[in-house]
């Protein structure tokens, strides 16, 4: 029997998935790590965090599954996307990463639609250049911090620093690759027009591949430290979101996948680009070869959740620590006792900015409505719902563009309460599917291994192999009735309030 590996560097922490090639899931690992908010708006993390965290987890993986790391026939990598590592010409890295949920760049991007003509950018790169995209970070380098911009020969996304690390060799794919605003995404190559017009080298950018192929292999020194074999295939792999999507079976037409994971993201197959008229939305490649994907984004949405723990339930953690328990568990009991609606408790989660369905760095995180009769369940569970208004709103988009949507299924940590789920659905107004498998990313790029070194012989069939639909939850009529009720006014708050988001960014930029 042979064994895949897929590692996923995440926001939190990294994970890394072993498979057997015939899909079964043997072992998992996750090792966390810090994020860094050295001033509001920004978030940045240390790549070598990301490189040490790979290292530990699937060196614990490997224990867990009683493998050795030499009968690891292929690597695949997922990770945040967005994000841009800056190294010099020995390799080593300049500054800390400037991560998706950075929000420092609104001049970089209101430059690069200057420089280059809003036009161009969206008919090269099928997408509006945003504040959480590469391409800013390397235009804010360049314009904040010249020193470092002259000592940068290569920008990579995580996960790609990841790969570099493993093989020595600079590689990326398609489906991360779209997310720089760099990407011709129709035509899956980089863009020379939009490069020309901002004058960026493309030696800076690694070469791009389609996610299943096999680009390079184990270097030496990495599989000495990892226990791996030396010459082991890495795949091109995906950047999250797509590589969710594969571990969700997101590979044909009407399936659709609402993730809730530190972001909230409603993604939908396509078997050709479409883009959004209003480009509130985001089309990319997807990790299946010749296809692509159209998703909405929210920027915190399990997010929200973390930071209404770390905040406001340190009794949650205390309890669920002496109990050895989740204290998210205990979270979603106490939410349970609050009556859908909250009492008029209504919570915007723009915590970190937004994009779908308002591409607005300034947006804030919002408690509205708070009574005397309101306490901590309320709180948590408006929180929950807030999430649910926003995934609504790409729900909304998405219909809008005629996109098919005839089955929805619920992934990352939200999927895994009951309660949210429930909560999912009724604002909605969809049955929301759970899966066999809850891997997500590291599952989709264990697979995308499996396909570069023919256990199967494509993405289609891997899914096939490994992810089976196992149940469902359908909407409460009466919570829909009034979740139907309570979007209008989640949406109006946003309006009533962008003015003054606007006032307090420029008071405290």
């Amino acid at each position: 029997m042979g064994y895949l590996a897929g590692i996923d560097i995440g926001t939190s922490g990294t994970k890394t998935l072993i498979i057997t090639d015939a899909g079964e899931v043997v072992a998992s690992a996750t090792v966390e790590y810090p994020l860094l908010t050295p001033r509001p708006g920004w978030a940045e993390q240390h790549p070598q965090d990301w490189w040490q965290a790979s290292v530990d987890s699937l060196r614990q993986a490997v224990v867990e599954a009683g493998i050795s790391g030499t009968d690891i026939q292929g690597v695949g990598l997922s990770g945040q996307m967005h994000g841009s590592v800056f190294l010099d010409e020995k390799g080593q890295v300049i500054r800390p990463a400037l991560l998706w949920c950075d929000q420092r760049t609104g001049a970089q991007c209101d430059w690069i639609n200057e420089t280059a003509g809003e036009s161009l950018v969206v008919e090269e790169t099928s997408n509006p250049v945003l504040t959480g995209f590469t391409a800013p970070k390397i235009i804010w380098l360049r314009q904040k911090e010249p020193e470092n911009y002259a000592k940068m020969t290569k920008c990579l996304l995580p996960k790609d620093y990841v790969r570099y690390r493993l093989t020595g060799e600079f590689h990326s794919e398609v489906s991360d690759a779209s997310g720089t605003a760099l990407f011709n995404v129709k035509e899956r190559r980089w863009s020379t027009a939009l490069l020309n017009k901002i004058d960026l080298d493309p030696s800076v950018l690694p070469e791009v591949h389609e996610s299943p192929v096999a680009s390079a292999v184990i270097s030496g020194e990495a599989a000495e430290l990892m226990g791996l074999k030396p010459g082991t295939p890495v795949v091109g792999g995906g950047g999250d979101q797509a590589a969710g999507a594969v571990g969700n079976g997101i590979v044909s037409q009407g399936i659709v996948s609402s993730t809730l994971g530190t972001s909230g993201v409603l993604f939908a197959f396509l078997e050709e680009p479409l883009v959004d008229p209003e480009l509130r939305t985001h089309t990319f490649c997807h990790a299946v070869p010749g296809k692509w994907h159209v998703m909405g984004v929210m920027l915190s949405a399990g997010g929200s959740f973390r930071w209404i723990r770390d905040t406001l339930c340190g009794a949650e953690r205390d309890v669920s620590a002496n109990l050895g328990q989740d204290p998210y568990v205990l979270m979603c009991e106490e939410a349970a006792a609050a009556p859908a609606g909250c009492e008029g408790l209504v919570f915007l989660p723009y915590l970190t900015g937004e994009r779908t369905p308002y591409p607005d760095p300034a947006a804030k995180g919002v408690f509205y409505g708070l009574h005397l009769r309101h306490q901590r369940a309320h709180m948590i569970r408006a929180v929950m719902e807030g999430v649910a208004f926003g995934m609504k709103d790409s729900f909304d988009i998405l219909d809008a563009m005629g996109v098919p949507m005839t089955q929805v299924r619920a992934s990352g940590g939200g999927a895994r309460s009951p309660l949210w789920r429930q909560i999912q659905a009724d604002v909605t107004g969809r049955t929301h599917s759970v899966i066999n498998v809850e891997e997500g990313p590291a599952l989709g790029v264990a697979l995308l291994a499996g396909v570069g070194t023919d256990a199967w012989g494509s993405v289609e069939e891997a899914c096939e192999a490994a992810i089976d639909v196992v149940g469902s939850t359908e909407p409460i009529p009466e919570n829909r009735d009034l979740y139907a009720k309570c979007h209008p006014i989640y949406q109006g708050l946003y309006r009533d309030l962008s003015s003054r988001f606007q006032e307090t960014a420029k008071l405290f930029e």
